[in-house]
């Protein structure tokens, strides 16, 4: 049976499942998003979320509250009279009486097998910590961080290769197809719900920009998983002396390699750099003030001297 929803969501990975809801004939009454913020080459032009310009797009009201917290906006969120409310990276925390107001609940899609990295980076953290999966899981939300209680569950391996880019454009329309199974078992009265195990809870905290500068003591893996998680925002960053000035350097993508020295040297024509233990190739980078680029872009533009090394 098709639901009343409202919808609450913010970047790019809440979109597949807006448009997935609607093309599978959910009513979608209005959708909830952040304001929009300066942006445009000079920042001088407000810039919709991505969401707000789907619904906008697909005819959906839109709102964009500071907050939920009061009664003016318990009232008119209670008006839409919806069966339930599905929320992908909304950005904002919904109190206790926001949750109760659908009918049937609130439901969050979130990017990881909870209860490991609960909280706001999980892309990020799973990458950056080593683990060999991620996935999605549709959640029965409470006033926890990520502590509801689970409908469904999609898994997904990481390999080396995968940056947070890559993760995140694989789980989105993972999570889509989830979601949409979900209101359809909710829509039959099916949707069965298993609490949350606390084993094995780990936090996603925000990443922070200190994180971003790359330690080339670390061991190979340690550090491609590094530059990986973080890529391409904020970017995983060390200095290299260019022309006698040390330069910020990004690095967006690597592979492992194989050779061995002091940690943070070049090692070859083909940017193998050295690590704690091992050694990592770079192939994609990002100069400070230019445009991302190949390895061999890069190297073109900015010539190495001998016994170059990244700090």
């Amino acid at each position: 049976m098709p639901l009343r929803l409202i919808f609450m969501g913010t970047p790019d990975f809440a979109v597949p499942t807006l448009l997935e809801l609607v093309a599978h004939g959910h009513e979608v009454v209005a959708v909830y998003t952040r304001a929009p913020k300066p942006g445009g080459r000079r920042g001088l032009q407000l810039q919709p979320t991505p969401v707000e310009q789907e619904a906008r797009r697909l005819g959906i009201p839109v709102l964009t509250p500071k907050t939920l917290r009061t009664s003016e906006a318990l009232e008119e969120f209670r008006s839409h009279e919806a069966d339930a409310a599905v929320v992908v990276a909304y950005g904002m925390i919904l109190p206790q009486a926001i949750l109760d107001a659908p009918a049937l609940g609130c439901f969050n899609l979130h990017g990881s097998l909870l209860p490991r990295w609960r909280g706001a980076a999980p892309i990020n953290r799973a990458i950056m910590a080593g683990d060999a999966e991620s996935g999605v899981m549709v959640m029965k939300m409470d006033v926890g961080l990520d502590t509801g209680d689970v409908a469904m569950a999609e898994r997904l391996p990481i390999s080396d290769s995968m940056t947070a880019s890559d993760l995140h454009d694989a789980l989105a329309p993972l999570g889509a197809d989830l979601m949409v199974r979900a209101m359809a078992a909710l829509g039959r009265g099916g949707l069965q719900l298993t609490r949350q195990s606390e084993d094995g809870v780990t936090y996603a905290a925000k990443i922070e920009k200190a994180e971003a500068r790359i330690d080339w003591s670390k061991p190979a893996r340690e550090v491609l998983r590094h530059i990986h998680g973080l890529s391409p925002f904020p970017g995983a960053w060390a200095e290299l002396e260019i022309e006698g000035a040390l330069v910020r350097v990004k690095m967006l993508r690597c592979e492992l390699a194989k050779g061995a020295g002091a940690p943070g040297a070049v090692l070859d024509d083909d940017l193998a750099v050295a690590c704690g233990d091992g050694a990592i190739r770079l192939l994609e980078l990002q100069r400070e003030g230019k445009a991302r680029m190949k390895a061999a872009d890069f190297l073109r533009g900015t010539p190495l001297k001998s016994g170059a090394r990244f700090t």
